[in-house]
């Protein structure tokens, strides 16, 4: 480094950071030096370790090094996953911008900036730009575009590892190949917490032949992961039922903590648990607040300005606050219930103690006893620095033809000269031609199929073979309906007084009848009316529902899956000295008393006869949506052993088949049903594929443009969507079952919803494991949780309480 330590720009940042009391880590400078030397590349460090200004002060460095190769204008176009991110990004820019001594601004642009902020912008480009991907799209569907980036030195995509594995990291990778064409010698950054595919995800954000780096920092952050134990162990352990006992074990925390966060899985989940807090300790009113995507975006901001500050003493929080700026005074993190992945846990974790070398410290708070065992899956996972990997998503046609929209409502594309970049974006190298040539007549005539339609016409091919729209009906519609995140329709809660407090999904409250009650942002309501989309409600008192809001469950990886299984193997060890197992010997105990505790190499059946019927339960620990599927094709094989009809219930570590009939298994036919013979052929027979496409290509039908979801001033219901989607599905499939957006919707139902890979991974484990087979006339530790869950489907709470009081009573354990 000997060259680039004597730069002018080097020494002016090195001040700089001096007069802070902070200097660069060897990462930083060695990010300056090769962005310096003309390279692109890719960050790696961990949370609270400055990986913004690694790449931010590489382009002020180079500025200041080489200012007559900088012209006036944008120079450096900065991605980001969030928008509630773009202000304090940009805010923290200015302010080193202002020291350093540059005259420079920095610009937010987003769905949340005001209009004339925008237009001012189309004038005079900032010469930093913090953007999402949807709002970088939409720059690009602008008139003459190419004049607010030709001068740019870079572009740099923040959190890449939340966006690969998305439609939305394929927005990135098209908006960038727009970009590398009006700036062919444009720099490439970007910037990711670690995962399991660095190098894969290095490829996909810079897919090109030019000099690339990936720079990793050498530092590593301490976790300290606190378990939180109840004061007794129950022998049947169900999801849920320790929040309110536990709830009086994390408000000590809270208070020794200068400020904590609050971690749940869903915004049901920050709601109850909001509500918990305050009625353990009513002297937090006012000093905690609920943090989600469904809040106000003025009170969202208000929390973390107030967290920031250190003015409140806890936020609960769903994944709205896994990212983001330096909460400097959160010294504590909470996690209720399991995080179902190490790269969400370290994500998590890494939100307090944020500085450089500060220890993160993470509670978790389990939701039943035995995810405790997932606390000490989760602490050799983090001492392994095993990681999830994020799969590239590829061949997303609907992302690819709202693209070429954008392209065509902006200044219009030539097929010939577009199509070679295109295929150079990781997502379509394996591309056909045939398709590139079906995409471009849907966009033209609507396919063979739909040319009939005139809506289907969208691009009309000018005298000189550019593709341009030219309606501004069209154009419009395109510009309001621009992104890839497909959402039920939202409605607007507000004060019948009046006062706005947020957004809520339509299909939750059109089960509401008028007075009934709900909860949002910590408050309880009333419905007075629904109308024009939006829910007036009053202030009220007493129960009331929570919103189980349409984003599910997360379900658990495979990483996580794989160390589970692990330490359950070992539960019973005398040797195990993990403080979770020694909690745990009680239930896992009986476990073993009832039934077994399956080790590495064995897959754990049982079969429980009682008074409500015949169950079996198998534990493949791969997760909700592998079982969901395990589920249906068990049943299905079984079924052609005899006919029998089943009802179904799954968690993360296994699933459930109840039949009022005897169920025809045993240690003969065991082997085949559990077969990875026919795998696929019976998973197609076992499920309804095409109804699973037909729903999946609701979303694609939306993202590509066939159905209109925003109209000005109005948004269609998810029943009119998907009821639209519904009869094209129906359409193509019957005339073009070829089409490539029909064949995508079959694809994603594969590989999101029915896991083809994982499926096939976790059937070539069964296959070499020793199949343990157990008769029990009562539920076993494994099997209740199960159970519960798949009552708490069809049983209001009181209803569910009473009915596991007799499955408790049932089970005659309580002497154990």
């Amino acid at each position: 480094m000997a060259a680039f330590e004597h730069t002018n720009g080097l020494k002016i940042i090195q001040q700089w950071m001096t007069d802070k009391g902070i200097a660069p880590f060897r990462f930083q400078l060695e990010t300056w030096k090769k962005f310096g030397n003309g390279y692109s590349g890719m960050v790696v460090a961990p949370t609270g370790f400055g990986k913004t200004f690694s790449v931010f002060l590489a382009l002020i460095s180079d500025f200041l090094n080489h200012p007559e190769q900088y012209k006036k204008g944008l120079k450096m176009i900065w991605i980001t996953p969030l928008r509630s991110l773009s202000k304090d990004i940009a805010k923290a820019m200015q302010e080193a911008i202002d020291e350093i001594g540059l005259d420079w601004a920095v610009g937010v642009r987003n769905g949340d900036t005001d209009p004339k902020v925008r237009q001012q912008q189309v004038k005079k480009m900032p010469e930093i730009l913090v953007v999402t991907p949807e709002s970088l799209h939409l720059l690009l569907a602008q008139k003459n575009n190419e004049t607010f980036f030709r001068d740019m030195k870079c572009v740099a995509v923040d959190e890449w590892h939340e966006l690969l594995g998305s439609k939305r990291g394929v927005m990135v990778e098209l908006g960038i190949s727009q970009l590398k064409k009006y700036v062919p010698k444009i720099k490439i950054w970007g910037i990711t917490a670690t995962i399991g595919n660095l190098d894969e995800a290095m490829e996909v954000l810079i897919p090109y032949d030019i000099k690339k780096i990936k720079i990793t920092a050498k530092e590593h952050k301490k976790i300290d992961i606190l378990p939180v134990f109840p004061d007794e162990i129950e022998i049947l352990p169900w999801a849920g039922h320790l929040g309110n006992k536990l709830a009086d074990k994390v408000v000590p925390i809270i208070l020794e903590s200068k400020s904590t966060i609050v971690f749940t899985n869903t915004r049901s989940q920050s709601e109850m648990w909001y509500q918990l807090l305050l009625d353990a300790y009513p002297d937090f009113a006012g000093q905690i607040a609920i943090h989600h995507s469904s809040i106000d975006a003025h009170l969202r901001i208000w929390i973390e300005e107030n967290l920031s500050s250190g003015k409140l003493k806890a936020v609960v929080s769903t994944s709205s606050l896994d990212l983001g700026i330096d909460f400097k005074p959160v010294d504590t993190v909470i996690q209720i219930g399991s995080a179902k992945g190490v790269a969400r846990f370290l994500q998590r974790a890494g939100r307090s103690g944020h500085s450089p070398f500060e220890t993160s410290k993470i509670y978790c708070v389990p939701t039943h006893s035995l995810e405790l065992i997932e606390v000490s899956a989760l602490k050799e996972a983090v001492k392994q620095k095993v990681v999830e990997p994020r799969e590239p998503q590829v061949l997303c046609f609907d992302v690819l033809v709202q693209f070429l929209m954008t392209l065509a409502v902006g200044d219009g594309f030539y097929p010939d000269e577009l199509y070679p970049r295109i295929k150079k974006v990781y997502a379509f190298q394996e591309m056909l031609d045939e398709e590139w040539k079906s995409i471009l007549e849907f966009l033209t005539i609507g396919g063979s199929v739909l040319k009939s339609y005139e809506e289907f016409h969208k691009i009309v091919i000018m005298e000189d073979g550019l593709y341009k729209v030219t309606s501004r009906k069209i154009a419009m519609l395109h510009r309001m309906n621009m992104g890839v995140i497909v959402s039920d329709a939202m409605l607007k809660v507000k004060f019948i007084s009046g006062g706005y407090i947020g957004m809520i999904e339509e299909y939750f409250i059109s089960k509401l009848k008028k007075e009934e009650k709900f909860i949002l942002a910590g408050r309880t309501l009333e419905v007075v009316i629904i109308k024009d989309m939006t829910v007036y409600v009053r202030a009220a008192k007493g129960r009331a529902l929570v919103p189980s809001y349409l984003g599910g469950r997360l379900p658990l990886s495979s990483n996580l899956g794989h160390f589970l299984r692990e330490k359950l193997s070992h539960a019973l060890n005398p040797k195990a000295s993990e403080k979770e197992l020694k909690f745990l010997h009680p239930l896992l105990k009986n476990q073993e008393k009832n039934s077994h505790i399956p080790k590495e190499d064995e897959f754990l059946v049982e079969l429980i006869k009682n008074r409500e019927g015949y169950h079996l339960f198998m534990y493949p620990f791969e997760g909700r949506l592998v079982h969901e599927v395990m589920a249906a094709l068990i049943a299905y094989r079984i079924s052609k052993l005899a006919p029998i009809s089943f009802s179904m219930a799954m968690n993360d570590y296994g699933f459930e088949l109840f039949s009022d009939k005897e169920i025809p298994l045993n240690e003969d036919n065991l082997q085949q049903i559990l077969s990875r013979e026919n795998l696929m052929n019976d998973v197609i027979a076992s499920i309804n594929s095409a109804e699973m496409a037909r729903r999946k290509f609701r979303d694609i039908a939306v993202i590509s443009g066939m159905v209109i979801q925003n109209y000005a001033g109005q948004q269609r219901s998810n029943k009119s969507l998907q009821s639209s989607a519904g009869l094209i599905f129906k359409v193509l499939e019957d005339h073009d079952s070829n089409h490539f957006l029909i064949k995508q919707a079959y694809t994603e139902v594969f590989n999101m919803q029915l896991q083809e890979q994982r499926l096939v991974e976790a059937f070539k484990r069964i296959e070499k494991s020793e199949i343990i087979l157990k008769y029990s006339r009562s539920f076993t530790p494994l099997s209740f949780p199960i159970k519960v869950d798949s009552l708490r489907q069809t049983l209001s709470s009181e209803g569910l309480d009473a009915r596991i009081k007799r499955m408790l009573k049932l089970s005659d354990i309580s002497d154990i």
